[in-house]
C-alpha cells in the first residue's frame, strides 16, 4: 500500500512527518510518497527513509491509498478541494488542529472516508500520543483496522469520538508545553543553586525521564506512593512537597489544563 504525506508546514510538522515516514519505511507493506513545496524537506525524507517525491498534491492523491494532510488549518480547504476529484477509493487523514470532520468532508465533496487525528510533539522522537477520530460512517471495519495499525506503529494511540478531541488536545496535545515550562523552572533553580546551564539542563531532563521511567516500570504503584518514597519524615523533600501544596501547585496545573480545554472548545466550535 502507498502512504502519502503532504505538507505546507506547521512548524513541527516536518519532524513529525519524518518520524511517520521512518516508521512506515520499516513496515514492508507500506511505500511512502509525498509532496512538499520545500525541496529540501522532501530531499531529507528521501535520504532518511526512501520517500519518493511527487510533483504536486494531485499526483500523490492519484497514487496513494492513504493520504495524510499535514498542513496549517488555513490551508486545509485549498489542499483538499484541489485533490478532491482524485479521492475515490482513498482514505483521507487530517492532522489539522481545529478543522472538524464535517468541514473536511465538505471540502472533499464527501468523496472518501475521512479520519481526523491529533498527535503531540513527542511524536518527533517516537514517544508521542495520538488520538484517532473514526466517527465517519463511510469508514468500514477493514479501513478502521488499517488506520489503527498504521498509527499504532507510530505512537501510543487512542480512539476517541470527535466530541472528545478538545479534551485530548488540552491534556495531551498541549501537555508538552506545560512539561517544558516545568523543565524551564527546574533549569532556572539549578542555575540559582550554582550549576552551569549545561549541567542544570542535562540533570533536569534526566530527572523527568528517570521519574517517568520509574513510574512506568512500577505500574501498580500509585504516583503518591512513589512521591512518598522520596520523602523522609522531617526531611528536606517533605518540606519541599509541603511548600508546593502551600503554593497550590497541584491546583494551578489542573486549572492550567482546564483553561486550555475551554479555549480548545472555543476553537473547535463549528
Amino acid at each position: 500500500m502507498t502512504m502519502n504525506i503532504t505538507s505546507k508546514q506547521m512548524e513541527i510538522t516536518p519532524a513529525i512527518r519524518q518520524h511517520v515516514a521512518d516508521r512506515l519505511a520499516k513496515l514492508e507493506k507500506w511505500q511512502v510518497i509525498g509532496f512538499d513545496p520545500c525541496q529540501a524537506a522532501t530531499d531529507a525524507l528521501h535520504e532518511r527513509c526512501g520517500l519518493r517525491a511527487c510533483d504536486d498534491e494531485i499526483e500523490v492523491a492519484q497514487q496513494a491509498d492513504v493520504i495524510l494532510i499535514a498542513v496549517k488549518p488555513q490551508h486545509v480547504q485549498g489542499v483538499v478541494e484541489k485533490i478532491a476529484p482524485h479521492l475515490d477509493g482513498k482514505i483521507l487523514v487530517s492532522l489539522a488542529a481545529g478543522v472538524s470532520l464535517r468541514r473536511i468532508k465538505t471540502y472533499s465533496g464527501d468523496t472518501c472516508p475521512t479520519v481526523v487525528i491529533m498527535p503531540n510533539t513527542p511524536a518527533m522522537v517516537g514517544e508521542g500520543c495520538c488520538a484517532l477520530c473514526l466517527d465517519d460512517p463511510a469508514l468500514n471495519e477493514e479501513q478502521k483496522k488499517l488506520v489503527l495499525e498504521l498509527f499504532s506503529a507510530i505512537s501510543t494511540t487512542v480512539v476517541l469520538h470527535e466530541s472528545h478531541i478538545p479534551e485530548f488536545s488540552a491534556f495531551i496535545g498541549s501537555g508538552p508545553a506545560f512539561i517544558f515550562h516545568l523543565l524551564e523552572s527546574f533549569v532556572e533553580v539549578g542555575l540559582r543553586l550554582g550549576f552551569s546551564y549545561h549541567d542544570a539542563k542535562q540533570l533536569a531532563e534526566k530527572l523527568m525521564v528517570g521519574s517517568v521511567r520509574l513510574a512506568q516500570e512500577n505500574p501498580e504503584v500509585p504516583h503518591a506512593k512513589l512521591r512518598m518514597n522520596v520523602c523522609s519524615p522531617g526531611g528536606s523533600s517533605i518540606v519541599g512537597v509541603n511548600e508546593m501544596d502551600r503554593l497550590g501547585v497541584r491546583g494551578a496545573i489542573i486549572e492550567t489544563v482546564l483553561a486550555t480545554h475551554r479555549r480548545a472548545l472555543e476553537m473547535s466550535a463549528d
